[in-house]
């Protein structure tokens, strides 16, 4: 058996299923039916999704597994929330790594403390 795919391979639209079949006792039903947000996600997102919680959410953790930089899997975390449909605020996108220079700099008097508090919210 195959795995289901989500996305249309032509153009990356979402698919839907028209007819769902139960092996067991062979009924048979037909519509429109959903595959549900999860089938959004490519193979790479998933694999990350499933290791993510592997470890309870822990994205230091998940990045540790996979062998990359805590600021590589936030961003794939980021990847994976937009295509769910979930909204990535400009606050959640700043990585520890960026908002660690923005303090260094208002630290060093190189910035003002306006100019961090826009850089940390992202603008």
């Amino acid at each position: 058996m195959h795995n289901v795919i989500g996305r249309c391979p032509v153009c990356s639209e979402e698919l839907t299923v028209a007819r769902l079949e139960c092996h067991a006792c062979g009924s048979e039903l037909s519509g429109d039916f959903s595959l549900g947000r999860l089938y959004r996600l490519s193979p790479e997102q998933m694999r990350f999704v499933e290791i993510l919680l592997k470890n309870r959410a822990n994205t230091l953790k998940a990045a540790e597994e996979l062998g990359i930089a805590y600021p590589a899997a936030r961003g794939r975390l980021e990847d994976v929330m937009t295509s769910l449909g979930f909204p990535v605020t400009p606050e959640e996108s700043v990585s520890a790594e960026k908002r660690r220079e923005i303090l260094d700099q208002l630290a060093q008097g190189k910035i003002t403390a306006d100019d961090a508090a826009k850089l940390l919210k992202g603008r």
